[in-house]
């Protein structure tokens, strides 16, 4: 069965992308050709090589593209579905994304949770959900690594990687300034500035701000722009140290949002459809009450990163990070007031507190290239957290979990050359993961009543990859990778006069081959690959439902297959098309597992079959936030003007299909086909120094529901409105 699924896909991966590049490669002349895309150089693997050398799914996005898609001030989710097989979503709005790798991923909301997608900035692991949420300025590029990474990485990586790499400073005088306006007084400024103050230091400033106006109605009370705004800012600093064999680089940066959490609109979805009502209006809200669903977060981190390299070339690396977040949001969970819109059991308002959030993490790696034909490295990772979350549910005292997760690991890899052609890498790492959450409830009784929970988990992950260079322009490589995801806590529920809950660890077990090729005299990249993955146990968060609860379940199995594939396609000088699509079907495999659909499936359409508990059997349902597939694309012309100027057009779209929200399945809480556009118009001049442009993103204005709320009646949040604008930037 398995092998008839992946022949299927490599067959439907091979007949998309032989379709993309017959659409595009008859239509240039590679015989008076002097141009060609340029090499990319990724850290996958923890030292800098070719795209083409690295045996995993690996996507890559620049810095600049980076700028392109966060031109309306978008934040972190600017990433969803513009890498294929990637979601990204936020019930929180600004802070606490969640990530979606393959169809896995987390849709617990808790400040707390644990995520099987990890994000890595600079080296250091984001683990907090709301360090996570860093806002994206001054950088280099992006790199998704797909599939589970436990061996070079190891931090909850069962799914991959999302990688991000700040630019660095140089010794070359160098920078920029971005400014941009747009609609809702939308307001973005960035800018950077480095170079070296002498022959061995060199510094780089970097600082962002975001600034949205209230533009949202509270027609309720009668209040006008009452929602809808922040206000953002960042700012990174780093100072590098270079000798002959020895270099060090200091990192600090910090962040301070306030503004509007995410907003829930009450019963915008009739029962029976996916289809938005006229309860829904982009500019108005109907919430009983005036807190506005106030955020306010605060954020920071410091990191040095050595490397010393010795006589025999061997590096010795030592990355030491901390961070530290605190801060509060708070939303109208029923999303209107008690005479609707539409039916509303009852009020619900919410807030969730980040009282600390500090992490502490060390590494030291040593790494060598022996021979011409191996390369080795190993070491040694230690990672320690306190979390200190408050619940508040307004109608009684606010209730706080203390979670510490202490872990170490040790970790190797080896890449030996079996031939010029043949590369085999053999990696293994043993991890040691320690989790305890201690809570104090003050409500529900008048008493004291303390809760403990402590678990613990050790697991060897391992990965073995072949590469072969096929030709000097195609590579294709097969990857087999274990990974686990430690046992996790769930506190959320004792706000409520619940107990916690704890999921025991899951374990992964992931294949995938693939092909990476320089066609058309590197005028056209095309990779893509096909992947398996089975996980048991895997560790979901029931949220919501009847009762409203959030519980850690697991379920007995899951399994998922598909293909990825991506094209860059240098059509002409002016001309740059690209693509990128991946199919997912995702499968939960356990015949006892229901869960608390809709309040009990009275205010929504349920597919699934109930028990006697009046659950709904989930048994091979979709896993939540897993998308069928996903379709990205841009184009980009210039057109040279003058000895110095040229004009240009970039546009780009996203589209995602069939997207189940919770782990149940329902008519109303899924959705497909949706989809959101950009443009960018402009002139540049003095050889690309300045540039003035027009912008504008989600175009068509599209109202896609990106998640939903279950208990109370059929509520939903949404993706950013429309936002157009002017920007103007300078290169120094």
């Amino acid at each position: 069965m398995t092998k008839n699924l992946l022949a299927q896909s490599v067959k439907l991966a091979a007949s998309c992308s032989m379709l993309a590049i017959s659409g595009g490669v008859s239509a240039q002349n590679s015989d008076d050709s002097d141009f060609a895309l340029e090499e990319i150089i990724v850290t996958a693997q923890r030292r800098e090589q070719s795209l083409q050398d690295v045996p995993i799914s690996v996507s890559t996005l620049q810095g600049d593209r980076i700028n392109e898609f966060a031109a309306g001030g978008t934040d972190i989710r600017l990433l969803s579905a513009r890498i294929p097989g990637l979601n990204a979503e936020s019930s929180n709005g600004r802070v606490a994304p969640r990530f979606y790798l393959r169809g896995l991923g987390n849709t617990d909301f808790d400040l707390i949770a644990s995520q099987p997608v990890s994000i890595i900035m600079d080296d250091v692991v984001m683990e907090n959900v709301v360090h996570k949420s860093f806002p994206l300025f001054d950088l280099e590029r992006v790199e998704v690594l797909r599939g589970p990474q436990g061996t070079l990485f190891g931090r909850n990586t069962p799914a991959g990687i999302i990688k991000f790499e700040s630019r660095k400073p140089t010794q070359e005088p160098n920078g920029y300034f971005t400014a941009s306006y747009g609609s809702f007084g939308q307001k973005n400024l960035e800018g950077a500035f480095g170079q070296g103050v002498s022959d061995t230091v060199s510094f780089r400033l970097s600082a962002m701000l975001q600034d949205r106006n209230d533009y949202i109605d509270n027609d309720f009370l009668g209040t006008e722009d009452a929602l809808g705004g922040y206000n953002e800012k960042a700012a990174r600093a780093q100072v590098l140290y270079e000798t002959d064999n020895f270099d060090a680089l200091a990192m600090f940066q910090y962040r301070d949002i306030e503004g509007t959490s995410a907003l829930f609109r009450a019963n915008v979805l009739d029962r029976g459809s996916n289809e938005l009502n006229n309860n829904f209006i982009r500019d108005t809200v109907f919430f009983s009450d005036d807190h506005n669903n106030p955020q306010e977060y605060e954020n920071w981190g410091a990191s040095l990163r050595m490397n010393y390299r010795f006589g025999n070339e061997i590096t010795l690396t030592s990355i030491t990070a901390y961070l530290d977040a605190d801060g509060v949001s708070l939303g109208d969970i029923d999303g209107g007031n008690p005479t609707g819109p539409g039916f509303i059991p009852f009020p619900s308002t919410t807030a969730g507190i980040t009282d600390n959030a500090e992490q502490f993490t060390q590494e030291l790696r040593l790494s060598q290239q022996a021979t011409d034909e191996i390369f080795w490295q190993g070491g040694f990772f230690y990672f320690n957290s306190v979390n200190v979350i408050g619940t508040d549910p307004g109608f009684v005292d606010p209730t706080f979990a203390t979670h510490e997760n202490e872990a170490w690991a040790l970790f190797g890899q080896v890449a030996f050359d079996l031939s010029e052609e043949t590369t085999i890498t053999v990696g293994a790492r043993y991890t040691d993961d320690q989790r305890e959450m201690r809570s104090k409830f003050p409500g529900f009784g008048g008493g004291a009543v303390r809760f403990t929970r402590d678990v613990e988990a050790d697991r060897l992950s391992w990965d073995i990859a072949v590469n072969h260079n096929a030709t000097d322009d195609i590579s294709v490589y097969a990857r087999v990778a274990s990974g686990f995801r430690a046992p996790t806590i769930q506190g959320r529920d004792i706000a409520f006069g619940g107990n916690p809950s704890v999921a025991s660890e899951e374990t992964i077990i992931s294949y995938e081959a693939g092909f990476k090729a320089n066609l058309v005299d590197n005028r056209l990249r095309w990779n893509g690959s096909v992947f398996y993955w089975d996980v048991d146990d895997l560790q979901i968060s029931a949220v919501g439902g009847g009762g409203n609860f959030i519980s850690l379940i697991n379920a007995e199995n899951a399994v998922g297959y598909g293909f990825e594939t991506e094209i860059e396609y240098l059509a002409t000088e002016e001309l740059m098309l690209t693509m990128g699509f991946a199919y997912n079907n995702t499968e939960i495999k356990d015949e006892d597992l229901g869960v608390n659909p809709c309040d009990f499936g009275r205010i929504c359409t349920v597919l699934d079959p109930f028990n006697a508990q009046g659950f709904a059997l989930v048994d091979g349902n979709p896993l939540p936030q897993a998308p069928e597939w996903t379709l990205n694309l841009t184009a980009e012309y210039t057109k040279p003007v003058g000895n110095d100027g040229e004009l240009f057009m970039f546009t780009d779209w996203a589209f995602q299909g069939r997207t189940n929200f919770f782990i149940y399945e329902s008519v109303e809480f899924t959705s497909n086909g949706d989809f959101e556009g950009g443009l960018r118009i402009g002139y540049r001049w003095q050889d690309g120094k300045y540039e003035l442009a027009l912008f504008g993103r989600n175009i068509t204005n599209e109202a896609n529901i990106k998640g939903g709320i279950d208990f109370n009646n059929l509520t939903a949040f949404f993706n950013e409105p429309r936002v157009m604008g002017a920007a103007f930037r300078v290169g120094f």
